[in-house]
């Protein structure tokens, strides 16, 4: 310990925040008189100081907010700034477990400083002279042992600084590496400053029952991995309306939260690195649009006020991905928000995150093996398997196993209907007499269907039926009608039939794709007919859009395209059945 103090002290603690520097100056002023005064100093916690340690947890959380004012008030009328500027650190937290795990029980070495940062969320005193607390930053945590005896305080004001000190703040410590006696990790500070106070009491984990002990001491020696189960009920801060409208709370008390958003992030990185590896190249197309195209949706819609004009929020990035094909772009893919002014679920807000791209002399067979080695290879590097577990009907329900193994299963849509629902559906998809044999099926079958009646919307309805609820591991479903798909392309085999797969996972829509329509005048006859749908009071069917059609003219080689909902295939990864798990602030009713 002498030798570490006779050492040069390193530049990052002499950056310490001036109000360290200050309290140490006047520790060495004070030390002075009382070596010359001879008065004996006690080693207690003055009893009001204890009574507020003990009280910090039972206080009303307005006295603890108002308390906490009154202290940052005083503390800038005596100039102290209690919001430093910076804070110098040497490493992380995660780079300190890394580069010290190794070693040994009790063992400390005190000829190295370390300057770290991060917030407290656990505080504890066995002493006047000694403080626990457990320092978290960037998903990990450590303890810190603060010992009055390495500290550059005396014991007084040790006591008194450390008891200060509250679940929340955020700290900068200079310090050195060691293991505690029961072999925790830990760093033993020399000096420790409040960067950041926490103004508000945070919650503790709420203990009612023994079960409930045992069941927590479980989780916190639980770690959490994408593809596993999880449990919300686990959780220091609960409530779903605090944890969605308050999710720095959420992020900074539930650690399995921020693992959550670290595998979307991860999701989002493979996908993009898969298709880079391909030769596609990242792109992006405007967020507001002249004109809706690329989906069936309603639009939300905004005013352009220096062009005084209505513009539309992009329902799909789809038309402009492909005329940018038609320029030469052979591959190109974009991640980016879509805007659909539609309901509210459990697996769908209007404001999602979209993943789609375009291949150039490909077709719908090629992206079905594209997208199957994608997801395939996606599951288990996240995961390390295949196999997933998924409470796809709700934490208080049992998970269900979903398989990513190759190759994933094909249905084809009107072929899988006849035979599950025993029907021959005219091949005139068209006709009145289609759309009446249809609507006669649904009632026969108990589907319900709100109007209006189209022969789009009450096939896919039926498809809901009797496919969807069979598609439990990845599964195709392929050669939609064409009444169903304006942009795809016909069948080259199955007159009235298109060449397109929507891909489904426990028993949700994840992926749409097809061999793109080329020939301009068909696309102009699709657009034709959407609009007798539209006629007929679908406010979702598609508009003309003759923009994309005179794009079309200049030629679009053969292309095939796919688009992909990241914020479903982070539900199925995380064991989210809500998919306001996965959006860090999702769209919310507003509060009286």
């Amino acid at each position: 310990m002498d030798s570490f103090v006779s050492e040069p002290r390193p530049a990052s603690y002499e950056t310490l925040s001036n109000n360290v520097l200050k309290r140490e100056r006047r520790a060495r002023e004070r030390q002075v008189r009382e070596e010359e005064k001879k008065k004996v100093t006690t080693n207690k916690i003055p009893e009001n100081q204890r009574q507020q340690v003990a009280n910090d947890d039972t206080m009303d959380p307005t006295q603890f907010l108002s308390n906490r004012i009154k202290s940052l008030a005083l503390l800038k009328e005596s100039g102290v700034n209690p919001y430093p500027h910076k804070f110098d650190i040497s490493m992380s937290i995660t780079e300190f477990i890394d580069k010290y795990r190794s070693l040994h029980v009790g063992e400390h070495v005190e000829n190295t400083e370390i300057s770290l940062a991060g917030r407290i969320l656990n505080k504890r005193s066995s002493s006047s002279k000694l403080y626990f607390y457990d320092l978290h930053g960037n998903g990990a945590k450590i303890q810190v042992m603060a010992d009055a005896r390495h500290s550059d305080m005396d014991e007084n004001e040790f006591c008194k600084y450390h008891s200060g000190v509250k679940r929340g703040d955020i700290v900068g410590i200079c310090g050195f590496p060691g293991k505690s006696q029961r072999g925790e990790l830990s760093i033993f500070p020399r000096s420790l400053v409040v960067l950041t106070p926490c103004l508000h009491m945070l919650p503790r984990h709420a203990i009612t029952s023994n079960s409930d002990e045992a069941q927590s001491k479980k989780t916190r020696n639980h770690s959490w991995t994408p593809g596993i189960t999880r449990n919300p009920e686990t959780y220091i801060l609960r409530d779903q309306e605090t944890r969605y409208r308050q999710r720095y709370l959420d992020l900074m008390l539930n650690s399995e939260v921020q693992k959550i958003f670290r595998t979307r992030a991860k999701i989002i990185s493979y996908s993009r690195d898969f298709l880079d590896n391909l030769g596609f190249i990242e792109v992006e197309t405007p967020a507001m649009t002249m004109t809706v195209g690329g989906a069936a949706a309603r639009p939300f819609i905004t005013h352009h006020n220096e062009l005084d004009m209505k513009l539309y929020m992009r329902i799909s990035p789809e038309l402009y991905l492909k005329k940018l094909v038609v320029g030469g772009l052979d591959r190109v893919y974009e991640i980016g928000k879509v805007f659909r002014n539609e309901g509210m679920n459990l697996t769908h807000l209007p404001e999602f995150t979209m993943f789609e791209f375009y291949m150039a002399y490909a077709d719908y067979n090629d992206l079905m093996d594209i997208i199957e080695k994608l997801l395939s290879g996606m599951v288990k590097e996240l995961t390390g398997s295949h196999k997933i577990k998924y409470h796809g009907n709700g934490f208080d329900s049992e998970p269900v196993e979903i398989d990513f193994t190759p190759p994933f299963r094909r249905i084809d849509l009107i072929e899988e209907i006849e035979s599950r629902a025993n029907l021959s559906i005219p091949k005139d998809l068209s006709s009145e007499t289609a759309n009446k044999f249809l609507l006669e099926a649904c009632e026969k079958f108990d589907v319900k269907c709100p109007a209006p009646h189209t022969t789009t919307r009450l096939l896919d309805k039926l498809v809901g039926h009797f496919l969807e609820e069979t598609c439990i591991n990845p599964t195709f479903i392929i050669n939609h009608p064409e009444i169903m798909s304006p942009l795809a392309k016909w069948h080259r085999s199955k007159p009235g039939l298109t060449e397109r797969f929507e891909l489904f996972v426990n028993k949700r829509e994840l992926c749409n794709a097809y061999t793109e329509l080329n020939d301009p005048q068909v696309q102009r006859q699709r657009f034709a007919e959407q609009l007798k749908d539209r006629q007929l009071g679908d406010d979702e069917a598609m508009v003309l859009d003759e923009s994309f059609c005179s794009c079309l003219e200049y030629g679009l080689p053969p292309t095939a395209g796919l688009g992909m909902g990241i914020d479903r295939l982070a539900m199925l990864l995380t064991d989210s059945p809500n998919v306001k798990e996965v959006i860090l602030f999702p769209a919310m009713k507003p509060q009286d």
